[in-house]
């Protein structure tokens, strides 16, 4: 039976205090939801699946261990194994398969989500509100700011989704804007 999102946000304020870690979560779900609505999917189980999908990172923050240890800690909380395989997906050594249209999302926004609040950070405004595609990618051509965002994933996200890469950065941001009180931005 499915977790309500009560729960799995109790779940996520469980393991996760750092609160920029919480936004992220905040985030990725905005982004899941979004998407789900698009492509006419579950748009709560899609959101479950972008809230904790890295709820364990304060506690497991290393390769292997995130997140196939927080899949424990699911498990244990009585989350079904769909949405467990699904979180497992976004991290490569894992060895699930991106071969959902779920799988294929999270992994297309995570990475994506984090980059467009750096973005939106060092704009005068420090807001979504006014900020669009453009400015996003012409970021990622500067390997020096937010170095530790690989935009390798964030290209082969929107590849494996199969969306243009300036339709999905505007659609994520869009997302995200419904949130943005949620993320300080």
């Amino acid at each position: 039976m499915p977790i309500t999102r009560e729960e799995a946000l109790a779940i996520l304020h469980e393991f996760t205090h750092n609160e920029n870690l919480r936004k992220h979560a905040y985030a990725v779900e905005a982004a899941m939801r979004a998407y789900a609505r698009k492509l006419g999917e579950d748009e709560q189980q899609w959101g479950l699946v972008g809230l904790l999908h890295d709820f364990d990172w304060e506690v497991h923050p290393t390769i292997p261990d995130h997140p196939v240890k927080g899949a424990e800690i699911l498990r244990e909380r009585g989350v079904p194994e769909d949405t467990i395989q699904d979180i497992l997906s976004h991290a490569p050594h894992t060895d699930v398969p991106r071969d959902t249209p779920i799988r294929k999302a999270l992994f297309a926004v995570d990475e994506l989500t984090g980059f467009i609040v750096a973005t939106a950070l060092v704009r005068p405004s420090r807001s979504l509100s006014d900020l669009k595609a453009k400015s996003v990618r012409k970021k990622m051509k500067d390997k020096s700011f937010a170095a530790a965002v690989s935009r390798e994933d964030i290209t082969q996200g929107a590849e494996a989704l199969g969306v243009e890469m300036g339709e999905h950065v505007q659609f994520v941001i869009d997302a995200m804007k419904q949130v943005s009180a949620e993320l300080g931005l």
